[in-house]
């Protein structure tokens, strides 16, 4: 089995040396081309990094910069990257903030968060009807550069906060 174990999701623009970049775009040239929304468990892949056999806790770690915000169907790409995972792995998130300028000025957003956009996937994962789920070790609210506010008035000043960076790690309990 490859030995990198953490997964680069959405590395068109953020292609890492030692990730397993993976993208849904073919033409970013990852290592592996993914739907995050349907894993294909028991695939083989042959990366530069070796032969990977995609199955449950097969990473430590899994990155997603800019990526959540456009995937549709979010339960089952968070799923499924809590599958992915091993229990006490851990998975970094940077998503646009809700009122931050750059949530909607792309069209290819299909959503926005905020700080409670994760409830669903740590408190509240029995709705998901997942018997694991994350626990949020890290919220930090990234600023505007374009803006200068106290760090304790960013979540309540509107547009000063440009995006989160979240660190949710998988477990039990």
């Amino acid at each position: 089995m490859g030995d990198c174990k953490t997964l680069n999701l959405g590395s068109g623009k953020d292609w890492r040396k030692d990730c397993l970049n993976a993208d849904i775009q073919p033409e970013k040239n990852p290592d592996w081309v993914l739907d995050i929304q349907n894993v294909p468990w028991g695939e083989k892949l042959n990366t530069r990094l070796g032969i990977y056999t995609v199955e449950r806790g097969m990473f430590d770690q899994i990155i997603a910069n800019d990526v959540l915000e456009h995937i549709p169907d979010l339960v089952k790409a968070m799923t499924n990257c809590k599958d992915l995972l091993r229990d006490g792995g851990e998975f970094h998130i940077q998503v646009p903030y809700d009122l931050s300028f750059g949530a909607w000025q792309d069209p290819t957003h299909v959503r926005a968060f905020n700080e409670r956009s994760w409830l669903y996937y740590t408190d509240w994962h029995w709705y998901l009807n997942w018997k694991d789920r994350f626990y949020m070790k890290e919220l930090v609210f990234n600023a505007n550069p374009d803006m200068e506010v106290p760090a304790e008035a960013l979540p309540y000043t509107p547009r000063a906060v440009d995006s989160m960076s979240v660190i949710l790690v998988k477990g039990n309990g």
